[in-house]
């Protein structure tokens, strides 16, 4: 049997549909079971709740012998709270349940010199080293910057033919689209042959910079869109204004300003474990027909 959280997500949606197409039994926890997917609430068992509650966890997880784990951002608190407390219920649950094996999302990075002080980078690894604390043994699925947040900047490309961030326009990073994440998941989860203890680079197929990006967007919409880098103070404010605990808008800066440094280019692409979807496709699929709505 296998748990899945945050099945509404971007990654955790992904993992459901792949989880569907094996038509293997599965679980699912979920605050609000109604909004899902029909499909999804005839196929699975659901579990009302949080998976930050220890009852909910301890039902869900009952005769479970794999778990996909995501700890979702929650900005109106602090990194720690988020990260970490958030999931050391999980830890005592799946050692009282006896969970063989967990799959969660986490990001590149261990091991370098910015480990220690990325913001949002560090949190998860901080979450990843709890939940091998549990002596399961776990795939953690380390992701660069997601395709999506490009897209979500749709509405000014829109009104303004820009999109905004910090990092240096020239600098050429790893992307990774979440449907890959989310093949890569559930892949995992359906093994039930590993062993260990490890975390696995995700990586899409090139480096890009955000100029890079900008030239393929307006190559593919017809557009003409540009990348305007913004200083660290006014991205931070950014995330303050919308209602960021000033741990959360700190580590968003922490976590871009060690991708500026390059945190995510020390990682190498593995051959069975890279992510397919280039950023051009992405562009084609998703960020084309949203600028044409």
């Amino acid at each position: 049997m296998i748990v899945v959280t945050t099945p509404a997500g971007q990654i955790g949606s992904k993992v459901v549909s792949e989880l569907l197409a094996a038509d293997v039994a599965f679980k699912v926890i979920a605050r609000d079971g109604d909004k899902l997917p029909e499909q999804v609430r005839d196929a699975a068992d659901v579990v009302s709740g949080s998976h930050g509650d220890p009852a909910v966890l301890a039902q869900a997880l009952d005769g479970a012998d794999a778990l996909f784990w995501v700890a979702p951002p929650d900005t109106s608190k602090t990194l720690e709270a988020t990260y970490l407390d958030f999931t050391r219920p999980a830890v005592d649950a799946i050692r009282q349940h006896g969970v063989r094996r967990v799959v969660t999302i986490t990001a590149l990075g261990r091991g370098t010199e910015w480990q220690h002080k990325a913001g949002l980078v560090s949190a998860s690894m901080g979450m990843v080293d709890l939940l091998m604390s549990s002596g399961a043994a776990l795939r953690g699925l380390a992701m660069p910057s997601f395709m999506e947040n490009t897209a979500r900047q749709v509405g000014a490309m829109k009104d303004k033919g820009l999109f905004f961030g910090p990092i240096d326009p020239d600098r050429k990073l790893p992307f990774t689209a979440t449907r890959d994440m989310g093949a890569t998941a559930a892949r995992v989860l359906l093994d039930d042959s590993w062993t260990g203890q490890n975390e696995l680079p995700i990586l899409g197929p090139e480096d890009l910079s955000f100029k890079d990006q900008a030239a393929i967007i307006s190559e593919v919409t017809g557009r003409e869109i540009r990348y305007q880098q913004v200083g660290w103070d006014q991205f931070k404010q950014q995330f303050l204004d919308r209602g960021a605990t000033e741990s959360f808008a700190q580590g968003y800066v922490d976590m871009y300003r060690a991708k500026d440094e390059g945190i995510d280019n020390v990682a190498e692409r593995q051959a069975d474990l890279k992510a397919p979807t280039s950023f051009r496709q992405f562009a084609e699929e998703q960020i084309k027909p949203a600028l044409a709505g």
